[in-house]
């Protein structure tokens, strides 16, 4: 979890305790009165779990100071336009996520990202999208729209194809040899790859693993334009809008750029990959 959202979320259940204090009321009588367990509440005070918008405004009602709520949830609302939970944006599957991420597209010119363990979704088959979908949805225990979902993410790609607009992703080599669907599928998947090294609108570049490297990959994210860098954790996606994480993004992206291979340099080693499945 980012060390900004933690803190951010700390300083949210300091205020929570701070009107328990005023208001009178120990940790187990709060509890009592809200009628949830004592570990919520300490849970919430520390830190250490995110509230609902429901949870700020019956804690407000609790301590008797129902005015506060919209404090509250107003520093909710600004915790999580940043670092939003999986938990809640895959509530009703991957669909409604990725329909965002056509809109997130659609509103730039740029797009340069760097992935360190999958393809980039934009550059995607169908297959091994639904495989990713399928993996995510088991793993996260949210409903499976998984066609809906595919076929989103199909609509999103048409962007690749439009003037003016550029894409320039960087992808560590390791990232074409990692198995989450059928060999058959990731085969398909590196010839999708191969095919689209040179058109007008992509740029791939493949980070061999022997590369000499001022930092090491450290994890994906993608920078649209410079209003927005977006980055995934296990339980989180970041939204960082600000000057100071967009330039030490770009700086991230530059610097693995510096070892990254293009063209039939970069197909290589797609084509290398490739010939590593046995296929049957």
């Amino acid at each position: 979890m980012s060390t900004d959202f933690q803190s951010a979320r700390a300083a949210l259940g300091a205020r929570l305790r701070e009107l328990r204090t005023e208001s009178g009321l120990n940790g187990k009588g709060v509890a009592e009165v809200l009628g949830w367990q004592r570990s919520k509440v300490s849970r919430l005070e520390n830190g250490k779990q995110t509230p609902s918008g429901t949870d700020l405004e019956e804690w407000a009602r609790a301590v008797g100071r129902p005015g506060v709520a919209s404090e509250l949830k107003g520093r909710l609302v600004g915790l999580e336009t940043q670092y939003r939970s999986w938990r809640r944006q895959l509530a009703g599957g991957h669909r409604a996520r990725q329909e965002l991420a056509i809109a997130e597209t659609t509103a730039v010119r740029l797009v340069r990202g760097m992935e360190v363990s999958r393809i980039p979704g934009l550059f995607q088959t169908a297959d091994y999208a639904r495989h990713a979908f399928e993996v995510n949805a088991e793993f996260r225990r949210v409903p499976r729209d998984i066609e809906a979902a595919v076929r989103a993410r199909m609509r999103r790609q048409e962007a690749l194809y439009e003037t003016g607009r550029s894409f320039r992703f960087l992808v560590w080599e390791a990232a074409l040899y990692v198995l989450t669907c059928p060999r058959e599928v990731m085969a398909a998947q590196l010839d999708r790859l191969t095919g689209l090294v040179g058109l007008d609108t992509v740029e791939i570049g493949v980070v061999p693993l022997g590369a000499q490297l001022r930092r090491a990959p450290g994890h994906g994210f993608w920078i649209y334009d410079r209003r927005r860098v977006i980055v995934e954790t296990i339980n989180t996606e970041m939204w960082l809008d600000d000057e100071e994480n967009i330039s030490l993004y770009e700086r991230a992206w530059e610097t693995m750029a510096e070892a990254a291979v293009h063209g039939p340099h970069a197909q290589g080693l797609i084509r290398r990959a490739r010939a590593s499945l046995t296929l049957t």
